[in-house]
């Protein structure tokens, strides 16, 4: 008989909201830690338009109503099994900071993009205690709440070297009683700043556009993004990222940017679970495409590597 895990997703944004839902419905008992003040702002439900592709490739859509329990205090002596950590990359280390005094006996699982060195960013937070993992799902809310987003069938899960520990089996354990697929990366931090890069190049797009919805249709936006990125790979050299080792990432980035640009305009414009995670993120005053830009930004002139396309973007934030 599976054991119900008690779990804790830091914050309610978008990925802790899908994977709650997805293990709530396994059978784990799902908390969400919101600020002061939140749980009244919230309410206790959430609105769902969900492509969920777990068991169709073209994905389920799922519409409900889903009921949330929502805390607004953490104490040190709690007894959730795992915290679910997913939060833009720029507000990683304040979460460490708040988790480390009330972590207690919990694996924290650090779910979503990395730029600094990942061991700095999440310090003090006791490395032995971590796991590490990226979603694979997206979406947005709307002006009325509901949260339209897309559950891919895969999640994928690292180390930073070294072996996987007994943490790091409960957690993939957990995900793939929710009807997950684990999949494993065996260079985690290389292949987390190589997404980031994507990221970079994709949101320099949008933030010129004005938002990444914008991006729909649009081959020359598509094509901009992905010289955007390959213009980027020496910065990720220069942070010690053995691109032999992540060859089919990068790949994306050196074929023909003009075909790749018109094939991911009509993917993402056509085919409904690459749509709807872009479509949803309409908020042109959205903080972490600009924080992308502008962190990736500050590390190529670190390094004094040129990115003529990213300087572009950054003039226009800069506007």
């Amino acid at each position: 008989m599976r054991c119900s895990v008690r779990v804790l997703m830091f914050g309610r944004g978008v990925i802790a909201t899908v994977y709650g839902w997805s293990l709530e419905q396994a059978g784990h008992e799902v908390r969400f830690l919101v600020r002061p003040g939140r749980a009244a702002e919230y309410g206790d439900r959430v609105e769902l338009d969900l492509l969920d592709a777990r068991r169709r490739p073209w994905g389920e859509r799922i519409r409900q109503a889903w009921s949330t329990s929502l805390i607004e205090h953490l104490d040190a002596d709690h007894d959730f099994d795992v915290i679910v950590v997913s939060v833009g990359h720029h507000h990683l280390s304040a979460a460490a900071e708040f988790l480390a005094p009330r972590i207690g006996a919990a694996t924290v699982l650090v779910f979503g993009n990395v730029w600094d060195e990942p061991a700095d960013a999440v310090a003090p937070l006791p490395l032995e205690q971590l796991v590490w993992g990226f979603p694979q799902a997206g979406g947005g809310f709307d002006g009325d709440g509901v949260l339209h987003a897309a559950l891919m069938r895969r999640v994928l899960f690292g180390t930073l070297g070294g072996e996987q520990t007994s943490r790091g089996s409960q957690v993939r354990q957990l995900f793939s009683d929710a009807g997950l697929r684990v999949s494993e990366q065996p260079d985690l931090r290389g292949w987390l700043l190589i997404h980031f890069a994507a990221d970079a190049g994709v949101h320099s797009q949008g933030v010129q556009l004005g938002s990444l919805s914008d991006l729909l249709g649009r081959p020359a936006s598509f094509r901009e993004a992905m010289l955007t990125s390959r213009e980027l790979l020496p910065v990720l050299e220069a942070r010690g990222v053995d691109l032999r080792r992540h060859r089919s990432s990068a790949a994306l980035f050196r074929a023909p940017a003009g075909l790749t640009g018109h094939v991911l305009s009509l993917v993402t414009a056509r085919v409904p679970l690459a749509n709807v995670s872009l479509a949803a993120h309409t908020d042109a005053r959205a903080e972490e495409p600009r924080r992308v830009v502008e962190d990736m930004l500050a590390e190529a002139r670190r390094q004094g590597v040129p990115t003529p396309r990213l300087d572009r973007a950054g003039a226009a934030l800069a506007r």
